[in-house]
């Protein structure tokens, strides 16, 4: 009785954040970005030729399921800008997650999240070649740890929208003279359906700029609209998951080619801000009509489709004083549905604890609009554990909690 009741007003809370995010447009205008070196040299206001900012975060985690705690710095990122002329510029991003990286132990990553240069083209048109973040979602691009609520990032535009999700490729990216619309098409690296990992999504099948095949590629799209403050995308992605030769791929029974074995994503969100209140939604899904054949091939139970979708309402308690000027106190809550084996192929296993959904609830305390001090409480619920699933079980391990909190505190900043 009390997991029904938890699971109706989880779905209760999510219905109702949605029928306020899109009541809202009238009353909500889109929050300003905040003003870092990279933005100077994105605008080409930059003061110096060379310019050099970053970005990070540190938090505290209380798991309640397994009755520990742990301290990280999450990722340490420094930018790195170059305006060679006012038509050609360089942006480069170098990230450290989990402070350092020791040969023989596990964790910790140092990796390029960018190095691209961008070919002002006009007023309303810029080109991009190299690795770059494709215009997908509201998190690939606009990342600042101080810019979204909560320590971590939400869990859809990690695991749906694998985020931050950079390749290698070209870009156009540009505005409509005539029209409040923003558009951009790529050409990029695909994905590697032999990487896909259970549990993760297609997130292990990124190359991120890391001997990336060409033999395949994919191709993205996204539309902006924007009415005053209101802003409203939809953006997709298309590509091939299998880079080796036709001979090894049809060895392995799988398409070869450009765009062969592929993998499909449609994505659409809201965003609004305004005296005070902010409101985003977003719904992800993808598509692997394949995954029968991938799975023959890797036995790595990829799924058919996956699904995520989640809804946010925050509301600035320092807006109506006077004296506070730039500083914003923020209360929050977020309601996150994810599902990453939605449908699953007759040679694939179903795993009910990747059926997700997560309320967060919290407050982000910004002294400045580049520094944000948090914490919020990330309330779990998942389905229940498939025993097919559970190799070589460990004699001594607990059950499964579907049902358990994660406690965050943390501080992030950007410049």
């Amino acid at each position: 009785m009390q997991r029904t009741t938890n699971e109706l007003m989880k779905k209760y809370t999510f219905t109702l954040l949605l029928i306020l995010s899109l009541l809202s447009a009238k009353l909500f205008a889109q929050q300003k970005p905040n003003v870092t070196s990279e933005d100077s040299l994105n605008n080409n206001i930059s003061k110096s030729s060379t310019t050099i900012g970053g970005y990070g975060n540190a938090f505290y985690q209380r798991n309640s399921r397994t009755q520990t705690a742990n301290i990280n710095l999450e990722r340490f990122v420094l930018f790195t800008g170059h305006k060679f002329t006012d038509k050609i510029s360089f942006f480069s991003e170098l990230e450290v997650e989990d402070a350092k990286v020791s040969g023989g132990e596990s964790g910790g990553e140092v990796a390029v999240e960018q190095a691209y240069l961008k070919f002002n083209l006009n007023a309303n048109q810029y080109i991009v070649a190299g690795l770059f973040l494709p215009r997908i979602g509201i998190l690939n691009e606009n990342h600042l740890p101080n810019t979204f609520n909560g320590n971590e990032r939400n869990y859809v535009e990690t695991f749906i929208i694998p985020s931050t999700w950079r390749e290698l490729g070209v870009g156009l990216f540009g505005s409509l003279n005539s029209l409040p619309v923003n558009y951009s098409v790529g050409l990029v690296s695909g994905l590697s359906s032999e990487m896909f990992e259970h549990g993760s999504g297609i997130r292990e099948g990124r190359f991120e700029g890391r001997n990336a095949t060409g033999n395949n590629l994919a191709l993205t799209a996204a539309l902006q609209f924007y009415q005053g403050d209101f802003k409203a995308q939809v953006s997709g992605y298309y590509g091939g998951t299998v880079g080796v030769s036709k001979r090894k791929a049809d060895s392995l029974g799988l398409h070869s080619g450009v765009l062969g074995t592929p993998v499909a994503m449609g994505e659409a969100d809201l965003q609004y801000v305004n005296n005070g209140f902010s409101v985003k939604v977003l719904g992800a899904v993808i598509s692997i009509p394949d995954a029968d054949k991938i799975n023959r091939a890797y036995a790595n139970n990829t799924p058919k489709t996956e699904y995520g979708a989640y809804a946010e309402v925050g509301y600035d308690l320092m807006h109506l004083s006077g004296s506070a000027k730039n500083k914003q106190l923020i209360v929050f809550v977020r309601d996150e549905k994810l599902n990453m084996n939605a449908s699953i192929p007759l040679n694939g296993v179903t795993d009910g604890t990747l059926n997700q959904n997560y309320v967060v609830a919290g407050l982000s305390y910004l002294p400045i609009r580049n520094v944000a001090i948090k914490g919020d409480v990330r309330i779990a619920h998942t389905g229940s554990q498939n025993p097919d699933l559970i190799i070589n079980p460990n004699p001594v391990a607990q059950p499964y909690q579907q049902n358990y909190n994660l406690v965050n505190l943390g501080v992030a900043f950007s410049f």
